[in-house]
């Protein structure tokens, strides 16, 4: 793992993150609708959740590349298939309609329930278990430090980048609304979404890691 490799990691994981999707999405709604509290804590939750399928990638890939090169390369080349399937999938996905209806009298919910709120919402979803297993090996290298271990600290980078971008989201969510209910907007993040999947899902299969 070089410093090349770790910087290719962040901007390309601020990148995916940036992009409109149901995480960052549901964080500005409940921003706007329930206050930049609620959207932070909310980001807490969703970022811790990025830690347990750090540790289901990192555990179950290191035993697979530590057994079987081949068993390994079935991996990689089903990470790609997934990765073309999501940018075929955000080809066809339709713009986000958002709809704000503000309660004044809600009250606020706890610290716990909000940070579990997001965490589990991030930790159930099984599509964000797969796109780790994708994503991750594209990162490594087999030569220096564990693998598991180098699994680990990109899986913390991906999770500080998120927490910083979500809480940002946040604190920012009532200038953003105009510009995620923009279809101009919308059609630039959409096919850049689509270009940054493609590319990870062609270097994936042309990679000889």
């Amino acid at each position: 793992m070089n410093l090349g490799l770790i910087l290719s990691f962040i901007g390309t994981s601020i990148i995916l993150t940036l992009m409109p999707g149901p995480d960052n999405i549901f964080v500005l709604t409940e921003s706007i609708t329930k206050g930049q509290r609620d959207g932070v804590l909310i980001s807490i939750g969703l970022s811790l959740g990025v830690l347990v399928h750090t540790v289901a990638a990192a555990t179950g890939l290191s035993i697979i590349i530590k057994e079987s090169a081949f068993a390994f390369s079935i991996i990689k080349y089903f990470g790609a298939v997934y990765l073309f399937y999501l940018a075929y999938k955000t080809f066809k996905e339709k713009k986000y309609e958002l709809s704000f209806g503000i309660d004044s009298t809600v009250k606020n919910t706890s610290f716990f329930k909000l940070i579990k709120k997001g965490f589990l919402m991030n930790v159930l979803n099984p599509k964000v278990s797969l796109f780790f297993i994708a994503f991750l090996p594209q990162f490594i290298t087999v030569n220096g430090i564990s693998i598991t271990v180098q699994m680990f600290i990109l899986g913390a980078i991906f999770m500080l980048q998120a927490l910083f971008i979500f809480s940002l989201v946040s604190f920012l969510s009532s200038k953003l609304t105009k510009y995620v209910t923009n279809t101009k907007f919308w059609k630039i993040t959409k096919w850049s979404k689509i270009s940054v999947l493609f590319i990870l899902a062609l270097a994936l299969v042309l990679s000889d890691k």
